[in-house]
């Protein structure tokens, strides 16, 4: 990386000092942007050490305004961390302003090593890192601030606090708190923090896709925090013990925004809206709120009443949800934009891609998409009773969810075709297991070509087998048809699940909305407003079909915007963000990292009905975590927080 003069991170230390600029070697572990929100990076100061870029910086005052930061975030729960950084923070503004002594420097030595050494928390053991590379590795500095009384001062600095698991969340949500307050029992006070980032916490809790457990370094000591069925406890906890949910009523406002669509992302962007004094008011047209998320993942999965509680602490904030309401046939669009200030665009994507088979624009019986699937399922209804066996073609969640659901109106024999091998399938590994638990076949490399049909109904589905070649733009081998390896499955039903695609026949040209050549709105990436001011969109509308948590956390990001819009603010990023992006590119955890912690302790599992019996009941397939389970596992947390900060 041009441009570092000296860096130590992770073990590794670059030493550029003193050389030309074109003999600079590159660190190898650590990615360092030029820029922080439009202004240059001087310097770094994180959990594994420190960076710098110009020569200026004055370290022993970074090291101070590094100091006074890890200070702040200290819990006060262990003595070294809580008492050993107030005591290296007045030590080290002594220095900074010109009175420091040469017997300061050893005891600052001595006590950070101690703290990092001796605290129980990951704040303590790698707050003090930074300061111990910069006395190892600019000691002059130090002396010279402490004989020659220079003062120190003047720089810019940026700070901000994440960890491994918030660093991977789309909803950026407090998880080592939350965690941590279930560890000390109080799942209410959790339920509180958890609600501070997302108000589906009882439906995040069953369906999210985990990304923060894939990024949890306890993983490299032993097995991921089941952070996703803590969120679950946290939520239940409130249910269980019938706890008073806190109401904030409607309040007296001034500006309105219309919200289209109750799912995932409409929900998050009323949530927030609302609690800064907005009048919100969703157009919802299905006849229930939460969108894919209500008739895209069946009860036993998502219970209706989860996520219609959920919804209700939405209403409760004054959000009035029009349901039944079809936007571009009930209300036009062009009626929104002159009664409200602000429009959200957040519908769901509620078609599905075609395959490309000979057969499927014939209207067969028994040719049911997905999503159509799904959704007569959802509303407890049959979709063709007169078949019994099914061929779900697809990878995904979705073809998950419609052969698990199969079961469960009846159908006794439920095939899953897919072109890729099980390595390559997109769906939850957790979903691929209660599959093959429940009895679903699978027909790994092989892919439709025609549908058999007699009379007008589906009897069989020719298939081809497939071998795996270079890999395509997503990263995954391409497969590749083998020449002459067709073969038939019988079946009376064929469900595509190969895609999901969104209707946005309500935006005609004249509105001055954009969409892209994927049938998606076009958005600015960091503002969510589209080619139209003061209309955004966020959500599967904007990325195409995704998962339930990154409409959220698009959701709440797309309110903050329409907030800026509607103060007449500039839309831009607020510096948290701008710290999430940065983060991202530096990595907060490595998944090689040595913890030099003995692991051992293994995650409990969720009790689950017999596949058996849970086949053939929509009821939910799993228990959530008893009270000390929950509090057990929440022990194993490291609370590795990490706090980074750049002098600009």
């Amino acid at each position: 990386m041009a441009g570092i003069l000296f860096s130590a991170w992770q073990g590794e230390v670059v030493d550029n000092r003193g050389k030309s600029e074109n003999d600079y070697a590159a660190p190898a572990r650590l990615a360092i942007p030029e820029e922080f929100a439009h202004e240059t990076i001087r310097a770094f100061m994180g959990w594994d050490g420190l960076v710098l870029r110009d020569a200026t910086v004055d370290v022993v005052d970074m090291c101070t305004r590094y100091i006074e930061a890890v200070q702040k975030e200290s819990c006060g729960r262990c003595v070294p961390c809580r008492v050993g950084t107030r005591i290296i923070l007045d030590v080290m503004t002594r220095i900074s302003e010109g009175q420091g002594s040469a017997a300061d420097l050893e005891k600052i030595g001595n006590l950070a090593a101690y703290i990092r050494d001796g605290s129980k928390c990951q704040i303590g053991q790698t707050g003090l890192n930074p300061l111990l590379t910069a006395l190892t590795h600019f000691r002059p500095a130090f002396v010279r601030a402490v004989d020659e009384g220079v003062k120190g001062g003047g720089a810019q600095y940026r700070v901000s606090v994440t960890a491994p698991c918030m660093s991977a969340c789309p909803t950026k949500l407090k998880i080592p708190r939350y965690i941590e307050e279930i560890a000390e029992e109080m799942p209410s006070a959790s339920l509180a923090t958890i609600r501070q980032d997302t108000c589906l916490a009882g439906t995040l809790g069953r369906v999210c896709v985990r990304p923060c457990e894939s990024n949890c370094r306890r993983a490299n000591m032993d097995e991921p925090i089941s952070i996703k069925y803590l969120k679950r406890f946290a939520a239940d906890y409130e249910l269980d013990k019938q706890k008073e949910r806190p109401v904030t009523g409607p309040r007296e406002t001034v500006k309105k925004v219309a919200v289209l669509g109750a799912g995932p992302a409409g929900l998050s962007v009323a949530y927030y809206l609302s609690q800064m004094g907005y009048g919100v008011t969703i157009f919802e047209r299905l006849a229930e709120p939460g969108g894919m998320a209500a008739v895209g993942i069946p009860d036993y999965r998502l219970p209706r009443a989860i996520l219609g509680g959920e919804v209700d602490l939405v209403s409760d904030l004054g959000v009035e949800i029009r349901y039944g309401t079809v936007v571009g046939k009930d209300v036009a669009f062009s009626t929104l934009t002159k009664e409200f200030d602000a429009i959200f665009i957040g519908v769901g994507a509620h078609q599905s891609s075609p395959m490309g088979v000979e057969g499927e624009d014939k209207g067969y019986a028994g040719f049911i998409s997905g999503v159509k699937y799904l959704l007569d399922v959802n509303m407890g209804k049959d979709p063709y009773p007169q078949g019994k066996k099914v061929v779900v073609v697809g990878g995904g969640n979705v073809a998950m969810d419609c052969v698990r659901s199969s079961f469960r109106i009846g159908k006794p024999d439920v095939n899953l075709v897919y072109r890729r091998t099980k390595a390559e399938m997109p769906a939850d590994p957790a979903e691929i297991h209660d599959a093959e638990e429940e009895g679903v076949k699978f027909h790994y490399l092989c892919n439709p070509t025609r549908i058999i049909a007699k009379e007008g109904k589906v009897v069989a589905v020719e298939c081809i087998r497939m071998e795996l070649g270079e890999p395509d733009k997503s990263g995954r081998r391409r497969p590749v048809p083998v020449p002459g390896s067709e073969f038939m499955i019988e079946t009376d039903i064929l469900i595509p699940a190969i895609g999901q695609a969104i209707d946005l026949s309500f935006l005609d040209e004249s509105l001055g909305v954009q969409v892209t050549k994927w049938r998606s709105v076009l958005v600015d990436q960091e503002t969510f407003e589209t080619s139209r001011p003061g209309v955004f969109a966020a959500g599967d509308c904007e990325t195409g079909p995704d998962v339930l948590v990154r409409a959220c956390g698009n959701g709440k990001k797309a309110a903050y915007r329409i907030d800026q819009y509607l103060r007449g603010e500039e839309r831009v990023p607020s510096e948290k963000e701008r710290f999430d992006d940065f983060f991202a590119k530096v990595k907060v955890y490595q998944k090689d990292e040595d913890i030099g912690v003995a692991g051992g302790e293994v995650r409990p599992q969720l009790r689950m009905i017999d596949p058996e019996v849970r086949k053939w009941t929509f009821d939910e397939v799993e228990e959530g975590f008893r009270t000390d389970e929950a509090i057990k596992e929440a022990m194993r947390c490291l609370r590795c927080w990490r706090i980074g900060m750049v002098a600009v």
